[in-house]
């Protein structure tokens, strides 16, 4: 055997010429005193603990120089140290931890080969403190490291014989000690001298044993030690767990071979099993059909023929034989007709919609250059907007305006990566992906394929379905998708993937790269009158049995239930409301206490649904000093927010409540010190902000707000309340304001524009610089609002407070 300089390992002492050093290994060693100065022995991948015998292989020419120079000495000692990392060259005292045991060499026998083999005894902990420079081998100074701890206590008593329990055990438990140890531990006495045996046993790294070494107090040594103890009779007992759950696993298999073996030669003998001569002949002919791509084709044949090879009762052969079945049944080459009017698509959109003019443009233009360039790409749209606006139905819409297929796949709650990529073949039960799925029930290679809620899907330790997503949903690379069940590319490129999201702020900035979004921002008051006559009122008359009765429900009872019942962007809870009624209706036909036509009022409103769920509450509570009415947007569109301002004797304090963020506290305290600093020009008196204190707050206190677009309204209700002069109530204000009196721009101007708009509010104020995002609205949003633009804060409360006389 050879060995590297420094590499010293423990060995078994065998045949050879034994040197005499000493008076044999089992007397009793205590050096009351360490010599100063000691060799150090570099040892690899290994640490010795005092007390304790070890033999050492030594081969290194420098190693054996050392050896003999420590067995000139009378009292053969030397400090034995693990090398820290392994080095090529010989260990220099950069390459060895400082803290090591110095240890007496007992017996020393050399071999043939020049080699020395060594007993050696350990003495005590000892500490490097300086290396000498120079000479053949390393040497240091030396310092003894004693013990610490309270020896006698209760809690080391007690914890040296849990160490001793646990040691016993696993010496019982393990074949890998030796019998021995467990009697060497239970008649042990001293606690460290059982720490430094049982420690010096266990599987510790060098790092652990290291630590075990240099840890001089007893009692934190010795949990360290049952701490490893534990551990190791844990995998001890999981091992076994394991082997036995293998050797079931085995004999289960073999049996279940056997049992397969014999239901083949029964269903042979009964002539119910097809010739699987034929039954391969039969797929192969279906590989031919599939039309599919070169390298698909090549490895559905090498499937094949690993199938043919196969006996029926394999355990394997359903694996094969499944996949072959997806190979096959997938549209590789089947292809749906398009339809390319673009009149009677048009038709198919408004018949099935009511407004989303944008969208139902961006189909239209698609449907043109698909027209004149057959060979298109499918387009990657995204759809944002609130729930309820119909982003899910106008999928399917478009595949019935194109003639597609529609597939849907929802991504809410999805964090496998293996939905979208599918599992390995190598995973029992695995399966092609969502997509493939997907194009597998839709039979043809270019069908609408909607990604519903994008903007939900999570990670975890499985993956990211995100980064997944890059490759569908990226034009340049998703014609050559591989699915990890297949293993062959697939060309997603003629699919149109439509995602939807209610928010795109938690889409990945990479996937939101590569799709094209079309904002919905909801629905105006008429728009939503307008859908309910054309859709709601008929399905649910047709879901509640009535659709036979002369049933009538007015404009104007629609707007009150738009108006008192509902606060939201889009339709469901008008749906669930106008539901409501139809179902009233049914029961009194049904116990026959309505004849004739029925005709709902706005006034038999409060009978159907209950009382008024939503105010109109802009009048009554805007319109005094200190409040101010704002604008918000929430992932259900938008709505308005009050800001009150109060104020009471105090020492110039700001209060602020309403469950306000950060950013919103950050506005407020901004606003109040933008008015100190204007008080003259208001004609406020600035003593007034040290005699008194401020009190803001937003109403719906159970309900989180932050964000800076309510820095307008901050300032203008601290404005109203100082000043006295209200502020207007039917003007809404949104925007940022800074230190030095100037109005910045935000996000969600159509929202909030929405929100305003269904509120009655006749004025909104917004920052100079969102007057370009107002340009994307649609004109009948902003038919009966008058917009006003301000740079600061001056021009704002102009538009937003009453003037002195009329306070």
């Amino acid at each position: 055997m050879t060995a590297e300089p420094g590499d010293i390992r423990p060995e078994e002492l065998g045949e050879g010429t034994e040197v005499a050093v000493g008076s044999g290994v089992g007397e009793e060693i205590a050096f009351a005193e360490i010599p100063e100065t000691l060799p150090v022995l570099p040892l690899k991948n290994t640490v010795l603990f005092p007390h304790l015998l070890s033999p050492l292989l030594v081969n290194s020419e420098r190693s054996k120089q050392l050896i003999d120079a420590v067995l000139l000495t009378p009292h053969r000692l030397l400090l034995c140290a693990a090398v820290r990392h392994p080095v090529e060259a010989s260990p220099g005292p950069d390459d060895v931890y400082r803290v090591g045991t110095v240890m007496r060499i007992a017996k020393m026998i050399k071999f043939p080969d020049d080699s020395y083999r060594l007993l050696v005894q350990g003495v005590a902990r000892a500490e490097v403190t300086e290396f000498e420079a120079g000479g053949d081998f390393l040497r240091g100074r030396v310092k003894r490291l004693d013990d610490t701890g309270d020896f006698e206590s209760v809690e080391t008593e007690a914890l040296a014989r849990n160490v001793a329990q646990e040691f016993a055990a696993l010496v019982a438990e393990s074949s890998r000690l030796s019998d021995e140890l467990q009697l060497l531990a239970g008649g042990l006495d001293d606690p460290s001298k059982l720490a430094d045996l049982a420690g010096s046993n266990l599987e510790f790294d060098l790092a652990g044993k290291q630590t075990l070494l240099e840890e001089l107090d007893v009692p934190s040594r010795l949990r360290l030690v049952l701490e490893g103890v534990q551990r190791e009779r844990e995998a001890s007992k999981l091992e076994s767990e394991i082997r036995e759950k293998v050797q079931t696993d085995i004999g289960k298999t073999q049996r279940d071979y056997m049992l397969r073996q014999q239901l083949e030669a029964i269903r042979q003998e009964l002539g119910e099993v097809e010739d699987q001569e034929v039954e391969v002949d039969r797929l192969r002919e279906r590989i031919v059909e599939a039309a599919m791509p070169e390298e698909a084709a090549k490895q559905a044949q090498r499937e094949l023929e690993r199938l043919e090879q196969m006996p029926a009762a394999a355990a394997e052969y359903g694996v094969v034989r499944t996949y072959l079945d997806w190979m096959i049944e997938l549209p590789w080459s089947k292809v749906s007709e398009d339809t390319l009017d673009i009149a009677a698509a048009r038709a198919i959109l408004d018949e099935d919609h009511y407004g989303l003019e944008k969208i139902k443009e961006r189909i239209i233009e698609y449907i043109a250059v698909l027209s004149l360039k057959r060979d298109l790409k499918g387009p990657i749209l995204c759809f944002a907007g609130p729930p309820g606006t119909g982003k899910t139905s106008l999928g399917r819409s478009i595949a019935r305006a194109l003639g597609r297929q529609f597939q849907r796949i929802s991504l809410g709650g999805v964090h496998d990566e293996a939905e979208i990529r599918g599992h390995r073949r190598t995973y029992v039960g695995a399966l092609p992906g969502r997509l493939v799925q997907g194009l597998r029930r839709a039979g043809t290679r270019n069908p609408v394929f909607m990604l519903d809620e994008v903007d939900k899907v999570g990670a975890d330790f499985r993956g990211d379905p995100s980064s997944a997503l890059l490759e569908v949903l990226d034009p340049e690379q998703n014609h050559t998708f591989s699915d990890h069940y297949l293993e062959v590319p697939f060309d997603l490129s003629q699919v149109l993937f439509i995602a939807t999201a209610n928010r795109m702020d938690p889409v990945p900035a990479a996937l939101r790269d590569r799709m094209e979004v079309i904002e919905l921002p909801g629905y105006i008051e008429e728009e939503k009158v307008e859908i309910a006559r054309r859709f709601l009122e008929p399905r649910q008359r047709e879901q509640n049995g009535i659709a036979g009765i002369d049933f009538t429900l007015p404009d104007e009872t629609l707007r009150a239930i738009i108006q008192g019942y509902t606060r939201e962007a889009g339709v469901r809870n008008l749906e669930r409301e106008i539901g409501a009624v139809c179902r009233k209706v049914a029961r009194r036909v049904a116990e026959g206490a309505q004849d004739g036509p029925v005709v709902v009022r706005p006034d038999a409103l409060a009978e159907l649904l209950g009382p008024v769920r939503f105010e109109a509450e802009v009048a009554e509570r805007a319109g005094q000093p200190g409040v101010a009415v704002g604008l918000a947007w929430t992932p259900a569109g938008g709505d308005i927010l009050f800001v009150e301002s109060s104020s009471m004797p105090g020492k110039g304090e700001l209060k602020l409540t309403g469950s306000l963020g950060d950013v919103m506290r950050e506005s407020a305290e901004a606003a109040r010190s933008w008015l100190r600093g204007s008080a003259a020009a208001l004609g406020v008196d600035p003593e007034s902000f040290e005699a008194r204190d401020l009190h803001v707050h937003v109403p719906a206190g159970a309900v989180p707000k932050d964000g800076p677009s309510a820095g307008i309204a901050m300032v203008t209700s601290l404005a109203s309340l100082l000043t006295g002069r209200p502020a207007y109530a039917n003007v809404a204000m949104t925007g940022e304001i800074t230190l030095r009196g100037k109005v910045l721009p935000v996000g969600g101007i159509k929202e909030k524009i929405l929100a305003a708009k269904r509120a009655g509010i006749e004025r909104v104020v917004l920052p100079e610089r969102n007057r370009r995002d107002v340009e994307e609205v649609e004109d009948g949003l902003l038919e009966g609002l008058d917009l006003e633009y301000v740079g600061v804060i001056d021009e704002a409360l102009q538009h937003t407070l009453a003037p002195e006389a009329s306070a």
